[in-house]
């Protein structure tokens, strides 16, 4: 059993790893609240600029440091710690909301165009192509400063407006190679409906490709919404990774040398962005024999 699980695909370090890692810091948001104080989120619940409890000398800028702020507190009496407690699911909650409706987009628009050919593949390409050449963070910043209250739900179907045109521009040529196959052609001869043989037969196939897809558009997603968020475009009532990297650019944090106001949510982000780009190299590998006989080699 150990050995059938070895030589399967989807025994992969990169998997794995990032799996794990994912894993890690997904647990962080959610049982993080058993055991931290995450009302210290809230404005003027701390004491102002304290240094992380590993600091010893702050200097004379900062008060002492306290270890019941582990991380410290910023100019507005929020602890850090809270912050990137309190924010790490919304961060996540986005990028996953974006990239599910993106990809489902992509799946069908994508099945549509590589299956169906003709004017439906014309007309779906021509979207795709046209989107893909509009600035895409130009738009959301000029539709983000119109939005009067964003919420995460606002901002996700804001990002996966454009998070649709890789995944079916990619989908359309897997389907266009695949419809040819064997078993395609026996499912037409047994009269099987368009729908069933896109979705009973040729997607099943095509399912690591699609988690790679996902994780990708995950990791796109949750950076866009970050770089608006550091604008000042996002969720100002919801806390997040990206609005806590904004009010310490507002509040000079860099120049003041707090560098924990905006350091550690950079810092928890770059792990979520490793860890994503683990899993879609390892989902790569899986669906791609050509890559896993590079690995095995």
């Amino acid at each position: 059993m150990i050995n059938k699980f070895k030589n399967s695909p989807w025994c992969n370090s990169k998997l794995i790893a990032g799996g794990g890692l994912l894993l890690l810091i997904a647990l962080l948001g959610i049982i993080g609240p058993l055991f931290y104080n995450i009302n210290s989120a809230r404005v003027g619940s701390c004491p102002l600029n304290l240094p992380p409890a590993f600091v010893s000398n702050p200097g004379p800028d900062f008060p002492a440091s306290s270890i019941s702020h582990p991380l410290g507190t910023e100019s507005s009496g929020r602890d850090i710690m809270a912050l990137l407690i309190a924010g790490l699911p919304n961060t996540l909650r986005v990028g996953l909301f974006a990239a599910s409706m993106g990809i489902i987009a992509g799946i069908i628009l994508g099945f549509m165009a590589g299956y169906l050919g003709g004017w439906v593949d014309n007309v779906i390409r021509t979207l795709a192509d046209s989107f893909m050449t509009i600035p895409r963070l130009a738009v959301l910043i000029v539709i983000s400063a119109y939005v009067k209250q964003l919420t995460i739900a606002n901002m996700a179907f804001l990002l996966a407006m454009f998070a649709w045109m890789h995944p079916a521009r990619v989908l359309r040529g897997q389907v266009l190679s695949m419809r040819e196959r064997g078993y395609v052609r026996i499912a037409k001869l047994s009269n099987a409906s368009s729908f069933s043989i896109m979705f009973k037969e040729i997607m099943p196939n095509l399912l690591p490709f699609l988690a790679a897809s996902f994780t990708g558009g995950v990791s796109a997603t949750i950076l866009a919404a970050t770089g608006l968020e550091a604008l000042g475009l996002g969720p100002s009532r919801i806390p997040t990774l990206g609005m806590t990297i904004f009010y310490s650019i507002r509040a000079s944090a860099i120049i003041r040398g707090m560098w924990w106001w905006w350091g550690f949510p950079i810092l928890l982000l770059v792990l979520i962005f490793i860890s994503l780009f683990l899993i879609t190299l390892g989902m790569d590998e899986v669906a791609n024999p050509k890559l896993r006989k590079s690995r095995l080699a």
